[in-house]
């Protein structure tokens, strides 16, 4: 890797400057790393400066849209009538739905209710209702940028255990988010992750999990919550990627939706949650991007 730019060359991430007061050191690191067993990223998962901030854009269409849902959420309103949401704010704003369309799924967002794990299909036919809990999962293109997060709602007053599992999931992406920093392990964040998980006595979905977005709707890594601290990917700076575990309160099994194929739902169908935010990897710790 070190032979292959020259000292004084441009550097590969498109900076302009000089390779040698770029990215080589980080190369450097990076070999060392790769030389001790670790996966280590490719140069095409570091976003560079002129990158970071068109991502950004496209993450201030994606907050609002979920700011426009979570202005109208209430009992009573259809899952339809979100994804109407979504797509009227997203494109107003000059974006694109990233779901819409994607491997054949047709919908602008997910909509996964109460058992629902992800990928829920929004619907007319689903009311929400008073004790509902609901993710949205919003995702969108702007000028060939992507971005990804999600909220989760309570509809009206909901159960104390419902309540419970929405406040513990959020607080895992919370203590996840505290792991990320330069060169320091995914496998740190999926432990975090993990630990509060079962602490609670809950159970982590552990083959659906987050992954690097920017350029693409879904790049690598694969970002599971499963792992052990010190594993997985070295963490770099210009590395983005999304921290979004799926909690259950019952086992963590699950099942597709047979008659669509998209649709993830608990096994003994029980509640599941879910938020996600978008993090950046910095020099000196970490940027959320999207929530």
């Amino acid at each position: 890797m070190l032979e292959k730019f020259g000292r004084n060359l441009p550097c590969w991430c498109g900076s302009g400057r000089k390779y040698k007061a770029c990215h080589m050191a980080f190369d450097e690191r990076i070999a060392q790393a790769r030389a001790a067993g670790h996966i280590v990223p490719g140069h095409k998962l570091i976003k560079n400066d002129a990158q970071i901030a068109k991502i950004r854009e496209s993450c201030v269409v994606n907050m609002a849209a979920l700011d426009a849902v979570a202005a109208a959420i209430r009992p009573g309103m259809t899952t339809k009538e979100i994804d109407d949401i979504v797509y009227g704010t997203t494109t107003a704003m000059g974006g694109i739905p990233a779901p819409l369309n994607y491997h054949g799924f047709p919908y602008s967002v997910c909509t996964s209710v109460n058992e629902q794990v992800c990928h829920g299909f929004p619907s007319d036919q689903v009311v929400l209702k008073e004790g509902d809990i609901i993710n949205v999962d919003c995702s969108t293109i702007l000028d060939g940028y992507f971005s990804d997060s999600s909220r989760m709602f309570c509809i009206g007053e909901v159960s104390p255990e419902k309540k419970r599992l929405v406040e513990v999931t959020k607080e895992c992406v919370e203590l996840g988010l505290e792991q990320v920093k330069p060169w320091g392990f995914l496998g740190d964040v999926g432990q975090a992750v993990h630990d509060h998980a079962r602490a609670n006595g809950y159970s982590v979905v552990p083959d659906i999990g987050g992954h690097g977005v920017g350029l693409e709707f879904h790049e690598d890594p694969f970002v599971s919550y499963v792992t052990r601290r010190g594993e997985e990917m070295l963490l770099a700076p210009g590395m983005i990627f999304t921290i979004e575990p799926m909690v259950n309160m019952g086992g963590a099994a699950h099942v597709t939706n047979r008659a669509n194929g998209w649709e993830i739902s608990t096994r003994d169908g029980l509640p599941s949650a879910q938020w996600e935010i978008m993090v950046l990897v910095t020099e000196e710790g970490h940027e959320v991007l999207c929530w």
